[in-house]
């Protein structure tokens, strides 16, 4: 009899496949499509891809979205039960802002590795062009002081409260809550205190570009894309990006300060869209004869304090968690930047990547191979629908893995709002 004290041994957690919608920019093809339409397409094209279909095949689904409305409630099972995926499927949302996806892979990872499952499907949507816009909070406490009224002529003294500007709704914000200031502005303190240039980041956008449009015209998406909305690529990809193109932009975050540097070129803009991976343990993909692409061997979560910190100095700017989440992950492992043959990390903006490489180097790790940088293109080029993009990052940087044929790893970076990091490491024995 095993002892209930002793911790379980762990297992090897394989990724099997992934599959996305393209990528649509805001108020565009998919501007009509909830969270749960995106989520489903991707979701049953993995299903229909890998024979998914019957009773039992999924252990778990897990996905969540950050621009959610109230009918997004359950988001996750709802998905299921209106996909081709056993309806008797569990399900359950996550949110860590732009960390969503990949926190569900890690979360879905977590039970595969424990044994608690032998497979697990995680992923994300959001869609910018259909964001909740909520009661005028002004508004929503009348509304309020009038259902606790006790009579009728309470309840008309309190909606006689009432005035016209109370009817405009709130809408999202694109800004830290203790700090009102969006993560543009953010990104463009980070890159003033790192010394990005708009030279450096207009080429790392325009090689994000000719990347993607590179790996779509070899055929490397075939497998991971499915069309929807008319759509068969990401609405986003400018093949024809250059430096000299986007030199010509005006810049649009911290222009109040001389000589700013990002522009919408070299920035990821609005975008809708929905991502899924599947994962599961060796023996599940051995007996449904599928091979794995790579393993998911290690991962690390970090925050700033962006609010008190040292922000001047970029060392705790909103998006320079990962600066300290991939260190400490590394020499967990005992590894270095050099022992990585490909390295994903998500575009937010182009000077935050720059800003996330320096500070690397600052802290001891070798300096990334350029040519090993984003190889299929990424967030500058895909867009960013803020939940879909780790399981898009996990899928693609598994199948870049997969067709070098050869043993190798990965590393995955990913930043999010709310001066949060979420990083992972991917391997090929």
């Amino acid at each position: 009899m095993s002892d209930p004290l002793q911790p379980p041994a762990t297992r090897r957690v394989a990724v099997l496949a992934g599959t996305r919608i393209p990528f649509a920019r805001s108020d565009g093809p998919y501007a009509t499509a909830s969270n749960q339409e995106m989520l489903t397409a991707a979701l049953n094209g993995l299903v229909e891809r890998h024979d998914l279909q019957e009773p039992g095949a999924v252990g778990e689904f897990v996905a969540g979205a950050v621009l959610k409305h109230s009918r997004d409630f359950n988001l996750a099972r709802e998905t299921v039960l209106g996909s081709r995926l056993d309806p008797r499927t569990p399900a359950y949302d996550i949110q860590q802002a732009c960390g969503t996806g990949l926190q569900a892979v890690i979360a879905v990872a977590n039970k595969i590795m424990l044994g608690q499952l032998e497979s697990g499907i995680a992923g994300g949507a959001d869609t910018a062009s259909d964001a909740p816009l909520g009661l005028n909070d002004r508004l929503r406490r009348i509304l309020l002081e009038a259902r606790r009224a006790r009579s009728a002529g309470a309840r008309l003294k309190a909606l006689a409260q009432v005035r016209p500007s109370h009817l405009v709704p709130d809408i999202p914000r694109n800004a830290e809550p203790r700090t009102h200031l969006s993560m543009g502005e953010h990104a463009a303190i980070t890159a003033r205190a790192w010394g990005v240039t708009r030279e450096a980041q207009d080429a790392l956008a325009a090689a994000s570009h000719r990347k993607l449009a590179a790996a779509y015209e070899r055929g490397f998406f075939q497998d991971l894309v499915v069309p929807f909305r008319g759509l068969a690529r990401d609405q986003n990809l400018r093949p024809g990006s250059t430096v000299e193109k986007l030199a010509t932009l005006k810049p649009v975050f911290g222009v109040k300060d001389p000589g700013p540097t990002m522009t919408a070129g070299n920035s990821t803009p609005l975008t809708d869209g929905a991502a899924t991976v599947l994962l599961a343990s060796e023996e599940w993909a051995a007996a449904r004869g599928l091979e794995p692409l790579a393993y998911l061997t290690a991962y690390e979560t970090a925050a700033v304090d962006f609010v008190h910190g040292d922000v001047a100095d970029g060392e705790d700017g909103l998006l320079m968690a990962p600066a300290y989440a991939v260190p400490r992950m590394l020499e967990r492992a005992g590894l270095g930047i050099e022992d990585f043959d490909l390295v994903e990390i998500h575009e937010a903006f182009a000077s935050q990547v720059l800003a996330t490489l320096a500070a690397w180097e600052k802290r001891g790790l070798a300096p990334v191979d350029r040519d090993r940088l984003n190889v299929a293109g990424s967030s500058l080029a895909t867009g960013h629908p803020f939940a879909a993009t780790g399981a898009r990052v996990v899928a693609t940087l598994a199948k870049l893995l997969a067709e070098r044929d050869a043993p190798g790893r990965g590393l995955i970076s990913v930043c999010a709002a709310g001066g949060q990091g979420v990083t992972a490491i991917l391997e090929r024995p």
